[in-house]
């Protein structure tokens, strides 16, 4: 179900992005920055969530789902820029490619990834959703992106290096700086197929726990991983004397932490079986991607 859903859907999610940055800018150098991160391949996870999500709930997949799906994924394209540049992590390598100022120079990085930013705003305002769903959206991703989430995790990431932080402190840097996004995909695709409070509210814990569960996955990735697999550097977060899952509990603590996240998160879809129109089994595939092999 996932991997259709992954073949036939996705692409959609694709066109909805490159149709947008093609008329978005008048810059060519600019857009050919942008379509550079964007269109450099990756796992589409976001995306995939909140279709999964609309999908799960039996809602049909129409133009603003693939629209809220597209500027999700344009917000996760700019984090990437940003994180890569030399002042961040400084890394050579994304999706196995060289990274964007690479490429582009670190200015046009910097502007490329602005420009995806505030375009996937744009992009969530130009559906034709009603006002209230296309402002609550608004805000959740502004919220998931911004300074309570997505960035201050940067941040916190950022001031652990070289650092000695215990558990909850990780899970608190780690549920904004990987954490928000993933949460804002299911939140997402809660309220493109109308649900409850109650549904939104499981959706948002269900969120929390798939993204620590990631963050756990990736930090072990980059032990156990290699270049080639990952299409990214390997080993660099030892480089940085970055705060992980595997510095602080070990490899077999972080296996355990990884597995505990997605037990936490099946009882959950567990519970979401209560209503009526839920369908269990893209979720119980979609948590299957972020166990370790």
């Amino acid at each position: 179900m996932l991997q259709q859903l992954s073949a036939e859907e996705l692409p959609k999610v694709e066109r909805e992005m490159t149709t947008f940055i093609a008329t978005c800018t008048t810059h060519e150098e600019l857009k050919k920055s942008m379509l550079y991160s964007l269109e450099a391949g990756g796992k589409r996870i976001r995306p995939l969530i909140v279709l999964a999500t609309v999908q799960a709930f039996q809602k049909p997949l129409t133009p603003p789902v693939y629209q809220t799906a597209g500027a999700l994924e344009m917000v996760h394209t700019y984090s990437l820029i940003h994180d890569d540049l030399p002042a961040m992590d400084n890394d050579d390598l994304r999706r196995g490619k060289p990274t964007n100022h690479k490429i582009f120079g670190e200015a046009l990085a910097i502007l490329a990834g602005d420009g995806l930013l505030t375009g996937a705003f744009q992009l969530i305002s130009e559906t034709t959703l009603n006002p209230a769903e296309t402002v609550l959206l608004l805000q959740l991703l502004a919220k998931a992106a911004g300074g309570s989430g997505m960035v201050a995790g940067q941040a916190g990431d950022m001031a652990a290096e070289k650092q000695h932080v215990s558990l909850e402190q990780l899970k608190t840097i780690h549920r904004g700086k990987t954490g928000a996004l993933l949460t804002y995909a299911f939140m997402a695709g809660g309220i493109l197929a109308d649900q409850t409070a109650y549904v939104l509210d499981q959706l948002e814990q269900l969120g929390e726990h798939v993204g620590l569960a990631f963050q756990i996955r990736d930090d072990l990735l980059d032990v156990i991983g290699t270049t080639e697999e990952l299409g990214k550097q390997v080993g660099q977060d030892e480089k940085a004397a970055k705060s992980t899952y595997p510095a602080l509990l070990g490899l077999d603590g972080a296996r355990q932490a990884l597995k505990a996240e997605l037990q936490k998160a099946a009882a959950i879809v567990e519970q979401l079986t209560e209503v009526s129109e839920f369908q269990p089994q893209i979720f119980t595939e979609l948590l299957e991607l972020f166990a370790l092999k």
